[in-house]
C-alpha cells in the first residue's frame, strides 16, 4: 500500500480531489459503478483533460439538468444569481454514453456519462433547491453500489459536513437541512471522491496545510467572510492548518473540499523522505493567478515524520460529593460533546476525605463546552486546565465484512507494522445478535482481518 501526499497550494474542492485521484489511476469502472446507482438521477458527469497555467490536468465535472443548480464545483451559488464566472452551463436531457471504453491512466479525455433520464421543457432558469436533511442523504449514500469501505468514508464526510454546519446555524446534526450538502452535485463529489480513494488502496495520507484566500462571498443566507463558517469549523475540530493569504482574493477552500481532507487525513508532517511513484493533477473551476488545480502525489516514505503531533487540553477537578451515578452521566455527556476521552482516578483530599479526580481530554476548542458541562452536571468549583502536546500514530477506519455483518476496525500504523482494533460496539453488537461471548466476536473480527489483509 502506498500513500498520498496533497499539496494543496491552491486549496481543495471535491471535484479537484476527484480529479486528482482519477489522475492518479482511480479505479473508473468502480466510479461508473456508484455513480451509475445514485437514486437521483438528474445529472451526468464529464470526465476531460484541460490545461491549468500550460500543466496538464484531469477535470471532473458533474453536469445537472436545467431544475437543479450547481452548488460546489465553480460555486457560482456562491455569488447570487446572475453572476456566473467561466461557467458554460450544460444540461443534460437523456442516456449517452460517450468515452474510450480504455480506462488506463492517461485516458481520461472527454469521457462523459449521462445519469439521467429525457426532459422535455422549457429552459425558462426556474431552479429547484433541494434541502435534504443528513438522515436523507444517508439513506442515498447507503444505496450506492460500493465497497464498505467506500461507503463508510462516504457516511464520515457528511458527518464532518452536518457537524459543521449544525455549529454554524447554532443546531443539532438532526435538524441540519441545507440545499449546499444536499444538493445531488455535492453528493456525487462526495460519493465519486470515496470510491475513487478507496480504489487506490492508500496508506497514509499527508496533509500540511490548505491555502485559503479572503474576502466574502455571497450565498443563501447572505454575504458570509472566507473561509466559510464550515470550513472554519472543520479547521478547528480536525485540526487543519489553514493557510490564509491576505493577498488573495476568494473561496479556495470548499466545505466538501475541506469535510474530505478532514476525513482521509492521517498526518499534517511528511515523512523525511519519500519516493514518488505518480503524480495527480486535479483541476479547479475558477481561475486566479495561481494556479488553479490540486496536486496529488503517490508515494512511499521513510523515517518517523508520519507521525501526526497536535495540541490537546487536559481538564481536571477533584469531586467528593458526588454519586457514581451522577459521574456516569457526566462522562456519557463528556464523550457525546465530544471529548476525546473521559476517566476517573480515585484519591484521598486533605482531611482524609475520599474523592473521584475527573479528567478530560480535548481540542482546545472544546474547552469552554467542556467545563460548562462539568459545572452544570458536578458539585465542583473550580477546574484546572493544562495544554499539552501528543504525538499519536497514525490511524484510520476500514469496515470489515464478516459472516455475521459488517464491523468497524481501527487501523493503526507502527511504521512498517500495521495493528488491527475490533471497534467494541461492532464486536458487542455481533455478540448480541449470534448470542455468543464477546471475545469470540472480537477474535472472529480478527480473523476476517487476517483473511483480507493475508497476514
Amino acid at each position: 500500500m502506498k500513500d498520498l501526499y496533497l499539496e494543496c497550494a491552491s486549496g481543495i474542492s471535491g471535484d479537484m480531489f476527484v480529479a486528482a485521484m482519477i489522475d492518479l489511476g482511480a479505479d473508473r469502472k468502480a466510479l461508473e459503478k456508484a455513480l451509475d446507482s445514485v437514486q437521483d438521477r438528474s445529472f451526468r458527469t464529464k470526465i476531460s483533460t484541460v490545461k491549468k497555467s500550460a500543466v496538464s490536468c484531469c477535470d471532473f465535472h458533474v453536469i445537472l439538468d436545467a431544475e437543479h443548480e450547481n452548488h460546489d464545483h465553480d460555486m457560482e451559488y456562491l455569488h447570487g444569481e446572475g453572476h456566473v464566472h467561466g461557467h458554460e452551463h450544460e444540461c443534460a436531457h437523456g442516456h449517452h454514453h460517450e468515452h474510450d471504453h480504455e480506462h488506463e491512466h492517461s485516458h481520461h479525455h472527454d469521457h462523459e456519462h449521462a445519469h439521467g433520464h429525457h426532459h422535455e421543457h422549457e429552459h425558462d432558469h426556474i431552479h429547484h433547491h433541494v434541502h435534504r436533511g443528513l438522515k436523507e442523504v444517508m439513506e442515498i449514500v447507503n444505496a450506492c453500489d460500493m465497497t464498505p469501505e467506500a461507503r463508510n468514508l462516504a457516511e464520515r464526510i457528511f458527518t464532518i459536513l452536518a457537524e459543521a454546519e449544525a455549529k454554524a446555524h447554532g443546531t443539532d446534526i438532526r435538524n441540519v437541512h441545507f440545499h449546499e450538502v444536499g444538493a445531488i452535485d455535492s453528493i456525487v463529489d462526495i460519493v465519486a471522491a470515496a470510491v475513487c480513494f478507496d480504489s487506490l488502496h492508500i496508506n497514509n495520507v499527508y496533509i500540511p496545510s490548505i491555502f485559503e484566500g479572503t474576502g466574502t462571498i455571497r450565498c443563501a443566507h447572505g454575504l458570509l467572510p472566507i473561509p466559510v463558517p464550515a470550513v472554519s469549523n472543520i479547521a478547528a475540530a480536525y485540526g487543519l492548518d489553514l493557510r490564509i493569504s491576505l493577498k488573495d482574493r476568494g473561496e479556495f477552500v470548499t466545505p466538501t473540499g475541506a469535510a474530505i481532507a478532514a476525513a482521509i487525513r492521517t498526518s499534517d508532517k511528511l515523512p523525511e523522505n519519500m519516493k514518488i511513484y505518480r503524480i495527480g493533477y486535479g483541476a479547479g473551476k475558477r481561475e486566479y493567478e495561481r494556479p488553479s488545480f490540486l496536486r496529488a502525489f503517490l508515494v512511499e516514505g521513510s523515517g518517523d515524520a508520519d507521525l501526526s503531533r497536535d495540541e490537546i487540553c487536559k481538564l481536571e477537578t477533584n469531586i467528593d460529593d458526588s454519586t457514581g451515578e451522577e459521574l456516569g452521566l457526566v462522562m456519557g455527556l463528556l464523550m457525546k460533546a465530544g471529548a476525546r476521552d473521559v476517566n476517573y482516578s480515585p484519591l484521598y483530599m486533605k482531611k482524609g476525605r475520599p474523592a473521584w479526580q475527573l479528567n478530560v481530554i480535548c481540542s482546545p476548542d472544546m474547552i469552554s463546552e467542556m467545563e460548562n458541562i462539568i459545572f452544570r452536571n458536578t458539585t465542583t468549583i473550580g477546574i484546572r486546565r493544562m495544554m499539552m502536546e501528543r504525538t499519536v500514530l497514525p490511524r484510520r477506519e476500514e469496515v470489515v465484512e464478516t459472516p455475521f455483518g459488517s464491523a468497524m476496525v481501527k487501523v493503526v500504523d507502527i511504521g512498517s507494522e500495521i495493528r488491527y482494533y475490533p471497534e467494541f460496539e461492532s464486536a458487542a453488537r455481533i455478540a448480541e445478535e449470534r448470542e455468543i461471548s464477546y471475545q469470540e466476536a472480537y477474535m472472529m473480527i480478527l480473523g476476517e482481518i487476517r483473511k483480507k489483509h493475508n497476514t
